[in-house]
Formats: structure tokens, C-alpha cells, sequence
């Protein structure tokens, strides 16, 4: 807020900043040493109707000033995501008397009480307006619990417990302790673990076993807008099933006492997965499970979550760990963390049968023409993408291309192929990049117990796989600027990009799932099914014209817009001399714009190339 402030008005805001001055002091330092006493949760789901959560917490304390936070850095979400706007209500009390509190001036998500004499614990009570549903509800505690600052969260113990909605089903990867009617008591755990471990529950539930017969479990714990849609096929939990062996197979050991695939199939909610060590937040579309092409266009999501909790939990970026969710996270091992996931979720996906070969090269294909036409990858790196995820992450919409967004994920699935071939070239067959993984992620076995990892140790893992000069590999490829996409994976394993008029049937079934049409390597934009320009290919010939994102389509040459009027305009031109007329909005404002483009529609498929079908290798079970 702006305003001009009078010379009294002035000093009077100076005099009030000098006096508030102790409400920015220097927050305590994180310790290794256990907090004394077991903080208690209470959160109660049951007024989920009106969209409200009911929170009790219970910290012990000395008397003297005392610190809490409310979680900030999420791990997993790569940026200060603690949703601290949505609590309502918050109030502190001792005793039965109300305490005073005040936020601190530099660090938001930190909250000063100064605690009375005789006061053994502090009673927090407040709402968290949650965005629920009628049916489900998918609980994270980072987002309805603070925590006492100057201990690392791993050394704070706490006992969670959760009224669920009446007559709800639940899972979590947090161990039960006990229910009385629909309040589920939870063993207590870190407050580490606490935040790492959400609560699925919903009116429908289905819990399916992953890992019959073996010593460690594994579940499929499904809930969703209908009963139907939490209904999963013999031949789909055959696939997971199968996930689970190739994955345990790839890395030599796990990382979860059991785990828990909290997977919610609706369309009131964001499509994404985040990964927990022994669970993950999966949350795909309603029909997942009742569409087969849908089944398969999200397939790799569950597998992604999966090797999380070898490659991003047990194994993580030194910089990614942090003592407490104060501390900020930093991201530039993304390509690691997030690219190599990205990699090994295509890897399993095909081995366990949840795609087919083709359909593996089919989405490497897109990937790859995808990255190919990154215009912004001219002037930022691969590199910059993962260091500044943190400033980028909601950033203003369109000419995405060109800004370039969270890339680590596609183009470090590219990155890591590209890495696998070559071992595989360099040593004439004899080692994979499997070794890698068997060598990073294979020990500990059973533990969850993090251990960190740095570039050096990347590539020293490499090096005891297959001696090369791994470290400038990376990095030209990392700190490229340019108009080449820098991996060579896919021509290395065999095979080459080429484009055609047909669309593949990922690409058919992301046009319905994303309601947009994506013509980048053709006209130079993507649009969406009301018309709106979402994004364009900068310095293309549709940008240029005046396709840019933020205008919208009403016409095509004279017709309604719609996909097929735009497609059969794109065929109709290819070769001849005559423009394409759009009829565009512009705010209120109405424009033709010709777009002088013949080269018809283009799709990316692979076909074979020079060499030995080296993806083919790499998608084979073991």
C-alpha cells in the first residue's frame, strides 16, 4: 500500500518501530538435543462440510520467552509453501488464561509468547480453513500444527490424534494406536515424521495389499468422489504389484518399515503427487482407474512418488536437509532430486508393465520435443530452472516457454538417459546405470533414516560404475545456454525424433485431460479449448503475428473457434501461400491476425535409429 504520510504520521510509525524492535530479535539456533516433554495434537475433521478443521495443541514449556513456528519450507515442495494464511482463530493460553502473542517482524512464519511463571504448557487453539471436499479429505500436518523453535524437528516428540468425519475410512503411514468411535489416536513420532506422514480418509475407501505374502508392507489406499471411481482392476493392481518388485529389485533395498499409496481419483482437486518417506499425496483424475487411456496418460505419477522415498528421503541433496522447516532449502541438486526421480518413474513404469515399450518412447518423445523447442532455454540453464524454483514456482502465466518453469523434471529425465546410454556405450554393455542405483540407494536397508549427498558424491557413484569425466559431462549439459537441447539420450539409445501429422495417443489424451491443444512445434502455440493463447514460441511465426499469450481465439478464417476449426486451418494451409486468419480479443478490444504459416501439423514420435536399441534394454524387467 501506497500513501504519503503526513510529518506527525511519520514519526509517530518510526516511534512505533523502536518500540516493537524486540519482536525482531534473532530467533533461537536449532539444537541436536531432544525437547523436553511430548507436545499433543488434536485435530478434528468432522466440521468438514463447512470447510473448517478444528486444531488442539499442547507444547511444554518453561517460563520465559518462547518461540513457535508454524512449518514454512515443505519438503518436497522445493519453496516457503506453509499455507500460514489459512489459520484462523489462533489463541494461546496457560493455565486457563489467555497469553498474549506476536508475530515476528522479519521471520512471518515465527510467533513470540512470553510464557508467564507456572505455566508448564502452552494450549494453542485455532481453525484451518481447508479447501475440503464432501467425500475426501487429504490431511498434511504441516498445515495444522506449530512446533517450538531451537531444536531440530527430528528431537521434538509428539502424539497426533484425528476425529474423522463420521463413519470415515483412513490410512497414513503414522502407526495406530488406538480408536474410540471416529477419533484415531497415532503413536507419537518426531515431529519430522509427523510432518512427513499425511492422513488420507473419505466416505469411500478401498485399501488394496501391493505386497502379499512379503515381510514388508505395501498398500494402495484409494478414496475419491464415488465408490466406482475407488475401484481398481485386477490387471491395474497386477501392474502396481509389480512396481513394487522391479523397483525393489532396481535399488537392492528399501527405505520404509511399510508404505502407504494415498492415492484420492477426483476432479475437485489438483492433479499432482508429493512425496513422503513412507507414503505419498497422489492425487489424480476422477477416472484414473475407470478410463483406460486416462490409466495409462497418468501412469508414471505413482512410481515417481515411489522412488522418492529412495531419492529424495533416504538419499537427499545436503542443502534439500534442513534442522528445522525454517531453515531455507536449497535446490540446486533439483536435477537430482526431481530429474533422476523423473527418469526412474519412466524406467519402472515400463518394466512393470504399466506402460508398454512403446508407450515409454512415446512419452520420451514428447519429453523431447518438448525440451527441443524451449526457446527460453536461449539465454537460462538447466541449471538456473532448479536454483530458482523457489522464486519461479508461482510465477505470472504465460510465455512459459520462453521463462522456462520447473524443467529439472523433463529435461533431467533426458539428462539421465542420457547418462544411462553412455555407461552403457563406454563400457560395451557390461555396466547400467542400475549399478548406480543399487550403489547410492542400497544400503541401510529398512532404514528411513536420511542421508545426505552432494555433487561430489554423485559423481564419485558414477565413477565406481563406469570411470569417465562425469563432472564436465554434467555440467556442459547443466550450464547450457543456447538453441540445441544439450542430452543426446534418445539418438544414444538408438533411436531419433521425428515429427508427422498424427498425434500419439499421450498427446490425444493430454489434449482432453489439460483442455488445451498443444501446436508448439508446429503453429508455435498452445491453446486452450475456450481459445485463450496459454502460451507461445517466442520469436515464432504465430508470436510474431500477435498470438501471444493473453489474447483468445473467437474465430478461425471466418469460423467459430474450436479445435477442430484450428487443426482443419493448420491442414488446410500446409504448402499453399495463404495466411491463416484469427479473429482475436484483446481485453475488450477485437483484431485479425494473419499468421503466415504452411508446415501442417506436427507430432513427435521416435523411430529407429543408428545403433543398438538400447531403451528397448533399458525397459526390460529384471
Amino acid at each position: 500500500m501506497r500513501r504519503s504520510l503526513r510529518r506527525a504520521t511519520l514519526a509517530a510509525a518510526v516511534a512505533a518501530v523502536t518500540t516493537t524492535g524486540a519482536w525482531a530479535q534473532d530467533l533461537p539456533a536449532p539444537v541436536d538435543q531432544p525437547y523436553p516433554g511430548q507436545l499433543a495434537l488434536q485435530v478434528d475433521l468432522s466440521d468438514q462440510q463447512r470447510h473448517i478443521f478444528h486444531v488442539h495443541e499442547s507444547i511444554p514449556v518453561s517460563p520465559g520467552h518462547a518461540v513457535l513456528y508454524y512449518p514454512k519450507w515443505i519438503p518436497g515442495e522445493h519453496g516457503p509453501t506453509g499455507p500460514l494464511p489459512n489459520v484462523v482463530g489462533f489463541t494461546v493460553t496457560g493455565n486457563g488464561k489467555r497469553i498474549p502473542w506476536r508475530r515476528d517482524l522479519k521471520e512471518m512464519y515465527a510467533f513470540h509468547v512470553d510464557v508467564p511463571e507456572g505455566v508448564k504448557t502452552l494450549e494453542l487453539s485455532f481453525e484451518y480453513l481447508a479447501p475440503a471436499t464432501p467425500n475426501y479429505i487429504p490431511l498434511s500436518f504441516n498445515e495444522v500444527s506449530f512446533y517450538p523453535a531451537g531444536y531440530y524437528t527430528s528431537r521434538i516428540t509428539i502424539a497426533p490424534s484425528v476425529t474423522l468425519p463420521a463413519g470415515w475410512k483412513f490410512a497414513s503411514a503414522l502407526e495406530n494406536d488406538g480408536q474410540e468411535g471416529d477419533t484415531v489416536r497415532f503413536k507419537p513420532v518426531s515431529y519430522e515424521n509427523l510432518v512427513d506422514s499425511p492422513v488420507l480418509t473419505g466416505k469411500y475407501f478401498n485399501r488394496v495389499d501391493l505386497a502379499p505374502g512379503q515381510a514388508v508392507p505395501v498398500h494402495l489406499d484409494i478414496t475419491g468422489d464415488t465408490a466406482e471411481g475407488v475401484k481398481a482392476s485386477d490387471a491395474q493392481i497386477a501392474k502396481q504389484r509389480s512396481l513394487v518388485v522391479q523397483a525393489n529389485k532396481l535399488f537392492g533395498a528399501h527405505h520404509y518399515g511399510h508404505y502407504d499409496f494415498l492415492l484420492v481419483t477426483s476432479d475437485h482437486t489438483g492433479h499432482f503427487g508429493l512425496e513422503h518417506h513412507q507414503s505419498s499425496d497422489d492425487r489424480l483424475f476422477a477416472n484414473f482407474l475407470t478410463d483406460a487411456d486416462v490409466n495409462v496418460a497418468a501412469g508414471s505419477l505413482l512410481p515417481h512418488e515411489y522412488v522418492h522415498s529412495w531419492n529424495g528421503k533416504f538419499r537427499r541433496p545436503a542443502d534439500l536437509w534442513t534442522p528445522t522447516f525454517t531453515d531455507p532449502m536449497q535446490d540446486d541438486l533439483l536435477w537430482v532430486y526431481e530429474g533422476l526421480t523423473d527418469y526412474w518413474s519412466g524406467v519402472l513404469t515400463a518394466r512393470s508393465g504399466i506402460w508398454t515399450t512403446d508407450q515409454w518412447r512415446d512419452s520420451l518423445a514428447g519429453i523431447a520435443a518438448d525440451m527441443t523447442a524451449r526457446t527460453g532455454r536461449s539465454w537460462r540453464s538447466l541449471q538456473d530452472t532448479a536454483d530458482a524454483i523457489p522464486l519461479t514456482a508461482n510465477g505470472t502465466r504465460g510465455w512459459g516457454n520462453y521463462r522456462r518453469g520447473a524443467d529439472y523434471y523433463p529435461e533431467g529425465q533426458l539428462l539421465w538417459l542420457d547418462v544411462d546410454t553412455k555407461i552403457r556405450q563406454l563400457s560395451g554393455g557390461k555396466h547400467t546405470l542400475d549399478e548406480f542405483a543399487r550403489a547410492f540407494y542400497g544400503m541401510d536397508n529398512g532404514s528411513y533414516v536420511p542421508k545426505t549427498y552432494t555433487f561430489d558424491d554423485v559423481i564419485a557413484a558414477l565413477n565406481s560404475v563406469q570411470p569417465y569425466d562425469w563432472k564436465t559431462f554434467l555440467r556442459d549439459r547443466l550450464d547450457a545456454t543456447g538453441d540445441t537441447l544439450p542430452e543426446h539420450g534418445i539418438e544414444g539409445g538408438g533411436w531419433k525424433l521425428v515429427y508427422d501429422d498424427k498425434p500419439t495417443p499421450f498427446m490425444k489424451t493430454g489434449e482432453t485431460l489439460r483442455k488445451a491443444v498443444n501446436l508448439a512445434y508446429s503453429l508455435g502455440v498452445v491453446v486452450s479449448d475456450k481459445g485463450e493463447i496459454r502460451d507461445a514460441q517466442w520469436d515464432g511465426v504465430a508470436a510474431r503475428a500477435g498470438l501471444v499469450p493473453g489474447v483468445t481465439v473467437v474465430a478461425v478464417n471466418g469460423k467459430d473457434f474450436s479445435f477442430q476449426t484450428l487443426k482443419g486451418a493448420i491442414t488446410a494451409a500446409k504448402g499453399g501461400n495463404a495466411p491463416i486468419d484469427f479473429l482475436v480479443k484483446d481485453v475488450d478490444d477485437y483484431r485479425h491476425v494473419a499468421v503466415d504459416y504452411h508446415g501442417g501439423l506436427k507430432y513427435p514420435h521416435l523411430v529407429r535409429g543408428d545403433g543398438k536399441d538400447l531403451i528397448g534394454a533399458i525397459a526390460r524387467p529384471l
